[in-house]
This record gives C-alpha cells, sequence and structure tokens, in this order.
C-alpha cells in the first residue's frame, strides 16, 4: 500500500482534472499549450501514442472525450463534451496554437519565394560567365598576364588572375575592398577552357563569328564576334579601380547587401580546332535548355535598373552585354553557393541533377535545398506563382528580340514561346528559318472538297429517306444532308446548316427539300439558333430560310401540305410546349403557331385531301388538329377499349384517308372519323376520332409504316427485325427479316420498279426486295470515333470507336471493305509500313495485330491497364510505338513478317498522358506530345533515351506529323485556346499543307510549315460533333475526317496544288518566295 500511494504521488497530475495522467496525454495537452512549439511535435506525440493513448483511456472515465480516441471512433460528440464547457479558455489557447502554425507557414512560404528567386537570378548569370570565359580564352598569350577584373553592383568585385592562361593554376580572388580573398573551388588545371552549361549533360559546341578580341576591354588581335542565347545588346564598361582593367558590368542590376551569389561551373578542355591563328574560333551554337513547363516567374521580366548598363550610344565599338533573359526557363537549383567564376569545375554536376524528366536508365541524384534566408512576407510567392486567372490564356507570341512581358523571343531568337493556359511551351527555330521575321502565312493554294459521307443516322432519327424525282436519295448524317445516286454511285452535299441534321420533308414536287437542324453553340459560346431551311435539290440552292429565332433547341418534325402544291410548311419543335407552327414556304411567314403538348412530337403530316387537317403523334398521344386562319384546335384520339401504348411512333394516311399507326407495343391501329353521339354528349357534339381495327404486326415497337404506290402498306419492327407487307385490309402478304449486323428497320423508302430502301438503327442504308433480299448501299458506326489509319500505297483507311468496330474502307470505291468485332473499345490504329497488318489499340491496354487480308488476328498484347490513345509504325517497320494514359511509350521490336513483337524498351518521362508520337525520317527517334502541353524527344535507337537538350532536335526531320504541339505547326492553334482545342493535325506527305480537326466541328486546311501565330486556313463545316482526328490518304490525293458523337466519316478531295515540293521544310532552306513572303 505504501509503495502504491508513493507511486500515485509521484505521477503526474493531467492538466484537465484527471489524476493520475494516462500515458501520453500530459504531453499532448503540453503541446497545445505551447504556443511556440513546432506543429511536427503535436503531429508525432500523437502518432507516437495513437494505438497505447486510445487503449488505456477507454476505460478511464475522467478523461475529456476530445483527448480519448476511443470515443471518437464510437461517435461522441466532443464539443459536447462537459469538460469542454467547464474550460472554454481552452479552445481559445487552440485558436491561438492554429494562427501560429499559419504564421510560421506563411514563413515557409516566403523563404520559398526567396530561394525561387535567388535560383532565378543565378541562371540569369550564367550567359554573363560564358561570354567572359569566351573572351578569356580568346585572349593571346601575352595577354593573359595581367589580372581581369569582373565587378559587382554591391560592391565588390572578382579578380580572375592570370589562371586562364596556359602556365597558371593560380586561384581566382574576390576582393570587397583591400583584401583579396581566394574563392572557393575557383582552382583552374592548366591549359583547360572554361565552359558554363545550363540543365543537360553535353556541352554545345560554341558558335563564334570573328570579330575584335577583347581583352580587360580593350581591343587586340582579329575581331572576334560573340554570339549567345540570351540576345543581343550593348554592354557598358568603364575604368577599374586598377586603372587600366575595365569592369564588366553586372546587367541585373544592383544586387542587395548579404546576397550571395550561388553559382557551380565546369571545366573542359580547350579543342585543338578552337585554337587557331589570331585568336580565331569555328563557328558554332551555344546549347539551349530545356523548358521545364511552368509558368514563368516575374524576375524572367527584363528590368533595366538605375545600376545598370548606359545607353548603347555610350558603349564602345565591339562590346556587347547579354539580355538579363537567359533561354533556359528553369532555374538552377545549385543547393551550395560558390562564387561566379567561370573556372569552376562544379557547375556541369550540379546542373545535371536539374533533369525535370529521366527515362527509364537515367536516374540522377537528389539534392537537398538549404534556405539562408527568410522574407518577411509570402508576397513574393504570391506574385511569382500567379494563379490561372492572372496568366495569359491565349497562345501569345511577341516579336521583339527584347520583349519585356516574358522574352518569348531571345535575341539570337533561337526559339519562340506560346502560351496554353498559362503554361508556356518553348519551340526552337529550325536552321533552315534564316529569315524568321520575314516569314508570312498565307492561306494554302490546295482546298478540300466533300467527296463521300460514310454513314447514315439512324440511331435516333426517323423519316429521313426519301427518293426524289432525280432517282436520287435524299438523307442526313452530322450536319450534311446527302444526295446518292444508287446507280451512279454519286454524291452530293447540302452544306448550309450549322449544327446536326434532325429531320427532313420532301416537297410533293420531290424536287424542293425541307431540313431542320438543332441548336448549338459557335466557338465563341454564341448560341446557334435552329432553322429550317427550303433548299432545291437540282441546283443546292437555298431557297427559304424559315423560323430563324422562332424555335427552340432544335426542330423535330417537318411535313408539306399535299392538296395546295406544297405551299405550306407544318413545323414542330423541341422546346418543352413542342411548340406547332405552320408557315407560308414562299414568303417564310408563319401563319398559326400553338402549344401542343408537354410530352414527346414524334412525326407531324398534312392530310394528303384536306390540308386544314394535321395530325400529330408521340408519347401515349394522337392528336387531330383542325388549322383555320390564325388558329388551330386539336382533338384527342380515344383509345376505348384499347390499351393505350406508351408511344406512336409512325403513322400513314391510307387509300381511303384513314389513319394508320404503329406503336411501341406491335400494333397497326386504324382510326377512323365517327359521327358525334348527340344522345350520349348532347346537342352540338362535334365528331371524334376511334380506332375501328387493331392488328397485331410486330414483336416490339413498329418504327416505321410506308403506303406504297400499289397501294399496300409496308411495316418494319424494332426487336424482331422484320420488314412485312400488308393489303390494304392488313392481311400480310409477305415478310423478310432484316440481318441482325444491320440492326431494325429505322425508316422505309420505295424506290423505282418497286425496289425497296430500308434505313435501319445500326446506321445503314439498305437495297433490295422480299424476293432478293437486302444489301447494304451505305454503312457506317454507331457510337463514338476517335481511330483513323491510312494505308501506305493504297487508299484504303482503317476507323473504330466506342461500338467495338473496326472498319476498313475502300476510298476509291467508297465502300466497306470489312468489319470485325473488337473486344473493347477501339481507340487508335496505324498500318505497318508493308500494309499487311494493322495494330489496333484498346481502351484497356491491350492491343492487337491483324492481317488486312485475312482479317485474322495474329497477335495480342497489353501495356498496362489504361487506355491507349496513339500506335505507330516506324518508316521502315522495324519498331511499334504505343502511347499510354499510364505516361509511358512502349516500343517494340517488329520481327517474322509483322507477326512477332518484343518489347525493346520503354519511354519514361513524359508527366501526363501521351497524345500524339511521330517518328523521324531515320526511325531512331520519337517526337511526343501529352497532356500537359509537353513536347519530349526520345532516342529509341540508343535505349529509349530522353533527350534533354531539344535544341539538338530542331532540325531533325520527321516521317510524319501528327503531334499538335511543334514549331512547324503552332500556327494552328486558335487565339484564346485552352490547349484542348484541337484533338488532330495531319501534315502531308509532300509537305505543302497541314489538316487540323478541332472541337468546333470545323475541319481546317493550313499551310505548311505554319509557324507564325494567327496563320490563315481554309475553314470547312459538315461535322456536327468535334472532330477527332484527320489523315491524308498515301497520295495525299484524299483527305480523311472523323466526327466523334455524329458518327461521321468524311472523304474530301484535295484539290490545286499537285507539285510537290523538292525538299524537306523540316531542314532544307525557305526562301522568301517559297514561304509566301512578300519581298
Amino acid at each position: 500500500m505504501m509503495n502504491s500511494s508513493r507511486e500515485e504521488a509521484v505521477q503526474p497530475r493531467c492538466l484537465c482534472g484527471n489524476s493520475p495522467a494516462p500515458p501520453g496525454h500530459l504531453e499532448v495537452q503540453r503541446a497545445h499549450q505551447g504556443a511556440r512549439r513546432p506543429y511536427v511535435r503535436l503531429q508525432k506525440i500523437s502518432t507516437k501514442y495513437q494505438y497505447t493513448f486510445a487503449m488505456r483511456t477507454s476505460s478511464q472515465p475522467g478523461l475529456p472525450s476530445f483527448f480519448n480516441p476511443y470515443n471518437r471512433l464510437k461517435g461522441d460528440n466532443v464539443l459536447g463534451s462537459n469538460s469542454i464547457l467547464d474550460r472554454p479558455d481552452w479552445l481559445t489557447r487552440l485558436d491561438s496554437r492554429l494562427r501560429n502554425q499559419e504564421e510560421e507557414l506563411t514563413l515557409v512560404k516566403s523563404a520559398l519565394a526567396d530561394a525561387l528567386r535567388r535560383l532565378s537570378f543565378y541562371d540569369r548569370q550564367i550567359p554573363l560567365l560564358r561570354r567572359q570565359v569566351l573572351e578569356a580564352n580568346c585572349l593571346p598569350s601575352e595577354a593573359r598576364d595581367e589580372p581581369t577584373v569582373l565587378s559587382q553592383d554591391n560592391g565588390a568585385f572578382w579578380i580572375l588572375p592570370s589562371a586562364l592562361s596556359n602556365d597558371s593554376s593560380l586561384p581566382a580572388t574576390r576582393q570587397t575592398g583591400d583584401h583579396p580573398e581566394p574563392l572557393p573551388g575557383a582552382k583552374r588545371t592548366q591549359g583547360s577552357m572554361v565552359t558554363v552549361g545550363t540543365q543537360t549533360e553535353e556541352l554545345a559546341i560554341l558558335v563564334l563569328r570573328r570579330g575584335q578580341s577583347l581583352v580587360n576591354g580593350h581591343g587586340k588581335g582579329e575581331p572576334v564576334q560573340v554570339p549567345t542565347d540570351t540576345g543581343e545588346g550593348d554592354s557598358s564598361h568603364g575604368p577599374a579601380s586598377s586603372g587600366h582593367q575595365d569592369l564588366l558590368k553586372n546587367s541585373f542590376g544592383i544586387q542587395g547587401a548579404g546576397e550571395d551569389l550561388g553559382f557551380a561551373s565546369e571545366g573542359q578542355s580547350l579543342p585543338k580546332e578552337a585554337q587557331g591563328d589570331g585568336g580565331s574560333i569555328p563557328d558554332a551554337c551555344f546549347e539551349e535548355a530545356e523548358d521545364t513547363g511552368g509558368s514563368p516567374s516575374e524576375d524572367s521580366v527584363d528590368k533595366v535598373p538605375s545600376g545598370g548598363p548606359p545607353p548603347p550610344s555610350a558603349q564602345p565599338p565591339g562590346r556587347e552585354t547579354p539580355s538579363p533573359g537567359s533561354p533556359s526557363e528553369g532555374s538552377s537549383n545549385s543547393s551550395t553557393p560558390a562564387s561566379p567564376v567561370p573556372a569552376v569545375q562544379s557547375l556541369m554536376a550540379s546542373k545535371k541533377e536539374l533533369l525535370r524528366r529521366n527515362s527509364s536508365s537515367d536516374k540522377p541524384t537528389k539534392t537537398k535545398l538549404r534556405l539562408t534566408k527568410k522574407a518577411a512576407s509570402s508576397a513574393n510567392l504570391l506574385n511569382r506563382s500567379s494563379s490561372l486567372e492572372n496568366r495569359i490564356k491565349d497562345p501569345t507570341l511577341s516579336p521583339g528580340p527584347l520583349s519585356a512581358r516574358r522574352m518569348n523571343y531571345n535575341q539570337e531568337r533561337h526559339s519562340v514561346k506560346m502560351f496554353l493556359r498559362g503554361r508556356p511551351i518553348t519551340m526552337y527555330i529550325p536552321s533552315a528559318f534564316l529569315n524568321y521575321d520575314d516569314l508570312r502565312m498565307e492561306q494554302p493554294s490546295e482546298k478540300l472538297q466533300l467527296d463521300w459521307v460514310y454513314g447514315y443516322r439512324g440511331r435516333d432519327c426517323r423519316s429521313n429517306l426519301y427518293v426524289l424525282a432525280s432517282g436520287e436519295l435524299v438523307y442526313f448524317i452530322a450536319c450534311v444532308v446527302v444526295l446518292y445516286h444508287v446507280q451512279n454511285r454519286t454524291q452530293r452535299h447540302y452544306l448550309k446548316h450549322t449544327d446536326c441534321v434532325r429531320c427532313l420533308a420532301v416537297h410533293p414536287d420531290k424536287v424542293r427539300v425541307a431540313s431542320g437542324q438543332m441548336a448549338g453553340v459557335d466557338k465563341d459560346g454564341k448560341p446557334l439558333q435552329p432553322f429550317v431551311h427550303i433548299w432545291d435539290s437540282s441546283t443546292l440552292l437555298p431557297l427559304q430560310e424559315i423560323g430563324l429565332g422562332s424555335f427552340e433547341r432544335g426542330v423535330g418534325s417537318l411535313a408539306f401540305s399535299t392538296t395546295d402544291e406544297g405551299m405550306y410548311l407544318c413545323v414542330v419543335d423541341e422546346s418543352n410546349e413542342h411548340m406547332l407552327s405552320i408557315w407560308d414556304c414562299s414568303r417564310a411567314t408563319k401563319l398559326a403557331e400553338i402549344k401542343s403538348t408537354n410530352e414527346s412530337v414524334l412525326t407531324v403530316e398534312f392530310n394528303p385531301q384536306d390540308s386544314s387537317n394535321i395530325i400529330t403523334t408521340g408519347k401515349s398521344h394522337v392528336y387531330f388538329w383542325t388549322w383555320s386562319g390564325g388558329s388551330l384546335t386539336k382533338k384527342q384520339g380515344i383509345f376505348g377499349k384499347y390499351k393505350k401504348p406508351k408511344f406512336i411512333q409512325c403513322f400513314v394516311f391510307d387509300t381511303n384517308s384513314d389513319v394508320l399507326t404503329g406503336d411501341s407495343e406491335g400494333n397497326i391501329l386504324i382510326w377512323a372519323r365517327v359521327a358525334a353521339d348527340v344522345r350520349t354528349l348532347g346537342k352540338g357534339a362535334k365528331e371524334t376520332y376511334q380506332i375501328s381495327k387493331q392488328t397485331r404486326a410486330h414483336e416490339g415497337s413498329i418504327f416505321s409504316l410506308c403506303l406504297c404506290h400499289n397501294g399496300t402498306v409496308l411495316s418494319g419492327g424494332g426487336k424482331d427485325r422484320r420488314l412485312v407487307q400488308w393489303s390494304p385490309c392488313l392481311t400480310l402478304l409477305q415478310e423478310v427479316e432484316i440481318p441482325e449486323q444491320f440492326g431494325a428497320v429505322r425508316t422505309i423508302a420505295e424506290g423505282d420498279g418497286g425496289e425497296l430502301l430500308v434505313g435501319t438503327t445500326r446506321n445503314a442504308l439498305l437495297r433490295g426486295s422480299f424476293m432478293d433480299g437486302f444489301r447494304p448501299i451505305i454503312q457506317g458506326h454507331t457510337d463514338e470515333l476517335w481511330g483513323l489509319g491510312t494505308h501506305p500505297s493504297r487508299d484504303l483507311f482503317v476507323t473504330c470507336g466506342y461500338d467495338k468496330q473496326l472498319c476498313m474502307w475502300d476510298g476509291g470505291e467508297h465502300t466497306l471493305a470489312w468489319s470485325v468485332t473488337l473486344e473493347e473499345t477501339g481507340l487508335c490504329a496505324d498500318f505497318h509500313p508493308s500494309g499487311k497488318v494493322v495494330t489496333v489499340g484498346l481502351s484497356t491496354g491491350r492491343w492487337v495485330v491483324l492481317d488486312t487480308e485475312t482479317q485474322q488476328v495474329l497477335s495480342t498484347n497489353a501495356d498496362g491497364n489504361e487506355q491507349l490513345s496513339v500506335v505507330r509504325y516506324s518508316p521502315d517497320g522495324e519498331f511499334l510505338a504505343i502511347g499510354s494514359h499510364d505516361n509511358f511509350i512502349y516500343i517494340y521490336s517488329v520481327e517474322e513478317s509483322e507477326q512477332k513483337y518484343t518489347r525493346f524498351g520503354r519511354c519514361t518521362g513524359h508527366s501526363s498522358f501521351i497524345t500524339h508520337l511521330d517518328w523521324s525520317k531515320d526511325g531512331k527517334f520519337i517526337m511526343s506530345n501529352s497532356g500537359d502541353y509537353e513536347i519530349l524527344y526520345w532516342d529509341v535507337a540508343g535505349g529509349c533515351k530522353l533527350l534533354r537538350n531539344r535544341f539538338e532536335n530542331k532540325d531533325r526531320e520527321w516521317a510524319s506529323y501528327t503531334c499538335v504541339l511543334g514549331f512547324h505547326v503552332f500556327g494552328v492553334w486558335p487565339v484564346g485556346s485552352d490547349g484542348t482545342d484541337i484533338n488532330s493535325l495531319c501534315r502531308s506527305h509532300n509537305e505543302r499543307v497541314v489538316a487540323v480537326a478541332d472541337d468546333f466541328c470545323k475541319v481546317h486546311l493550313f499551310q505548311y510549315p505554319c509557324a507564325k501565330p494567327k496563320a490563315p486556313s481554309h475553314e470547312y463545316g459538315g461535322h456536327g460533333s468535334h472532330v477527332t482526328n484527320v489523315r491524308f490518304t498515301h497520295s495525299d490525293g484524299y483527305l480523311i475526317s472523323m466526327g466523334g458523337k455524329d458518327t461521321s466519316i468524311f472523304q474530301w478531295r484535295v484539290l490545286g496544288g499537285s507539285l510537290p515540293r523538292s525538299r524537306s521544310f523540316s531542314s532544307a532552306s525557305i526562301s522568301s518566295q517559297d514561304a509566301g513572303v512578300s519581298t
């Protein structure tokens, strides 16, 4: 007992009144009370004692529920605890603690902002050091005995002794007054040449023009002009304190006191060819650093402080000052501050650690960044890391070399920069563009003409197939009304609609056609109002535009009157009330209008013998309308003893003017006009429409009814896919079943000589008879399309999409060659250069290889479990590149007649999903784009390595150009683009034009190369949804484009510009005349 009491006496008491305090409880409370305790301590204590604390306190009733994790797990109300209410000052202390932590976080942010500023400042010093190194190495041996003085704006200056001579290894010193001190890391080996690089593994070759040699500000020897990557400018110089040396001013302005300059440099031996006679050095160029993809900070803006260089007029000839802008968009992350002496060995080693992206074989070590100073507030951080609202959204470029906004051009004009969603994208100008500033973009001489439309909209539309007096079929898909001559196998197209066509009506003369469209929006977000066009099918010219601004959402149904030679047009829109209106076709004036019903209206027709009678059907209704002057009255059909169907989807007038309706129950109902029952309804009762006969016709819905010339009636079923012929009294005469691959019957039309034409729900048009059966004349996809590939030597192409169908099309014959069903959604496809096999990428990470002749699957593989966005064979066919949404590019070697595929490597380095890729003409390199607007280059032959120096790839020739980001095509991006407005592009094989598929239902044709912003183009409409892909055929004779949701495939004929270009724009020199520049 004594021991027990003594233990209780020495045990600490809980601050909240509990005694004794449980293990860990006191530490938690003290952590809460400590105003300046780090937040990490509280977190560690809570984590360390979480399990023990919960177990030991679950049985202690005196512990407040807030400190009892067990009670919190049970769901106790923490704020409702009596212990909390007894100590209201606890909440005050907790609030004070949280405010203190917020202040500490603010200080951390400020310190990070200061570090970013310092790193950016260091990077901008590198071009100056390069210049000083080059000047020092260009000196004659007798001039290297004098020390070089490099000034700083903070009052100090660096003294470079004769270490730059071949027989000296003395270290450089720093002098801040009268006391010189040696510089750490400044020791130089004998006979070495000092160079400074940024963010690259290898040093670039230095381009030096012959100019004036500079020795401490005095010109000696042959003239040497040193171009830099940072731009053109003038340098200031003046007498040093020693009397003979000239000080090279720091062009970055005065540096604040107490701020050290952090640098690391690397020495490299001077090549023999660089030590020519007279101090001359061969031509070369500086290496450009890779763009990090981040938003530029305000420190990158040009600023000329009061202590900066004097105006150019005060400069002596032959001196140049580098611009503060650096071609490297990234900032140096050197962890150890050092002197800005160009003869330091460690710069390149430090720079290697700044690699933002790594291939699978390169894994640089990480270095810890130590903060040396904290700022007073986080204002600098917020200013430098601006939000998306403050960033430039438009793809902007600055034409001037001294741009003060974002340094979009450096002084040597090696690169251009555009912005997408505030993110900079740097592209390097190829050497072929000697006069880039004079390059003028014009519309190409080539143009497109719609040659063929594959597909038909039958999946969600009805009454959309008719036969004209010319023998042509008229139907629609997307925004195009197609006129197809079956015998001649030709198409014509009406292209005046601005959004998807939804309904059709043919005038009694079978020449004029009315077509109604849906509402939409343009690329600027402005609404496109629906309307009806009445047009001449022989000339394809519009005659009247009806209802612009009168209809809501779209036009659902149309019908011409019959007895008065088609003088009137009845229109039902897609508004909530489904407004029914009657229009004068010749004057385009509205004669009557009324709200029809809140339920769906599917069809409307005039009585062929009385234009004052109109019938509409739809969801659970049949309305008989009477039109008199400017008024419309309706009578509802009475079902009586018959079951009321959910939908009445079609109707037709028979030879007796009775109405036959087809409904969702599979019944054909005959409606007759019945005199009013005066005894029951009283005097003044009006006639009604009632069902006189019901015939069971189909299993499932009846989608279409058609009255033939001989008086028989045709009906098409949905579920049973049967086409049935009925006598006038609804006696079954004959029937045929439509093949399952084509879907159910959507609409029926009668052609010449008893020939029947059938539109199906799987977007196919069939032609045939009951005796001979039916065969397809038009086929299409049934769901969103994405994958497209063209044959390397024939006018063939493959398409795939969400309907899991892979289709091979013959562009010469305008037919479907074959189709196979895939196991998953197909999203991309490409032919092998031999044309014998085609590879399809699926939505699950799998990809299959099929024989183009037998449609047999030759190989099946999988890479990851995310969708594949691009597959591309190398030009020689030895490799296959597969871009995935898991951010990797998988490389396979192709063997054994394109039947064996072996993993060769994996390209690792993208920070987002792969969108596009292209192979170089030699088949060794890849250029790729990703979802976060990256442009990366890969050395496949060298082991799938990421080429970090993008400057060296500016002159590489590409076998194809489908990447949407790149110097040769950045001009295709519209003003105000958000980075997703262009889905696909394709350069022609003769490298004259580039076709673009955008998100605004348009296909564009640009001049190639398209290397200036706001480039003009030919614009072509017709698609009713985002255009997902475009490809040229092997001979550039056709361009294939695909709509997304509209499931359409357009084949465009390329007109004009048949002369191929004699050389590649990516490598050969471009004259002003060839580039379309006025000289």
